[in-house]
């Protein structure tokens, strides 16, 4: 299966192109944003647990990376709410569940190999540091290593600048809205960008959180390759 698998091009999904698809599990949802690959995949998607729903006991043979955007979500390793970010390394192992039900953004097979760091991070309690380059933007840094640079970043109401996307850009919009290329994009709204082609936003009124990946788009491949 390939979804969205030509990275050489833009690719813009807001809330109203979601189309929730079954999983094989029972009570868990998918809206697939990319994907290379069946049920081993390089995948970016959403994931939308109903309460009481759970997967079975699983491998991430190739890391997994998220972030709660609504409800709790359950592991044995602790309960992570709405904000939660976690990266599960190549060759962790858990059993995940969501008894209040929850979605997740998750983005699977896309670690170093080596990559053996546990991350978990409350984003509420993050900070903000100002960027001198860019006025009204303040950074809270989640993760960074040679092939990727993980942030979060607070918008002040109206502010214009770029996001500079070297190796490729991922967005997703956690809070508030943003425009880009003169369209106004909703909370839950996800876009990619290729490499050398950087991002234009404006925040709206109300300001914006944005979730962002750079650099990782320098190193795609699908699970075996």
């Amino acid at each position: 299966m390939e979804v969205n698998a030509e990275f050489d091009r833009s690719v813009r999904i807001t809330p109203k192109d979601h189309n929730w698809v079954a999983s094989p599990m029972p009570g868990v949802e998918r809206m697939m944003l990319d994907r290379i690959g069946d049920e081993v995949a390089r995948a970016t998607t959403f994931v939308r647990y109903a309460q009481g729903s759970a997967f079975s006991a699983h491998m991430h043979d190739g890391g997994e990376e998220f972030i709660v955007l609504e409800g709790v979500f359950e592991d044995e390793h602790g309960a992570f709410p709405a904000g939660s970010y976690i990266r599960n390394p190549p060759g962790s192992r858990h059993t995940p569940s969501a008894p209040q039900g929850a979605v997740i953004f998750v983005k699977l097979w896309q670690f170093d190999p080596d990559d053996r760091s546990h991350v978990r991070i409350d984003t509420n309690k993050l900070g903000t540091v100002s960027d001198a380059a860019r006025p009204g933007v303040g950074v809270s840094p989640l993760f960074e290593d040679a092939r990727e640079t993980v942030r979060i970043e607070t918008w002040a109401a109206g502010t214009k600048a770029q996001v500079e996307a070297p190796g490729g850009a991922e967005l997703l919009v956690l809070s508030g809205t943003v425009s880009v290329d003169g369209e106004w994009l909703a909370p839950w709204s996800w876009l990619r960008r290729p490499v050398q082609e950087h991002v234009q936003l404006e925040a709206g009124p109300e300001g914006a959180r944005i979730w962002i990946k750079t650099g990782h788009l320098d190193h795609v491949s699908a699970p075996g390759s």
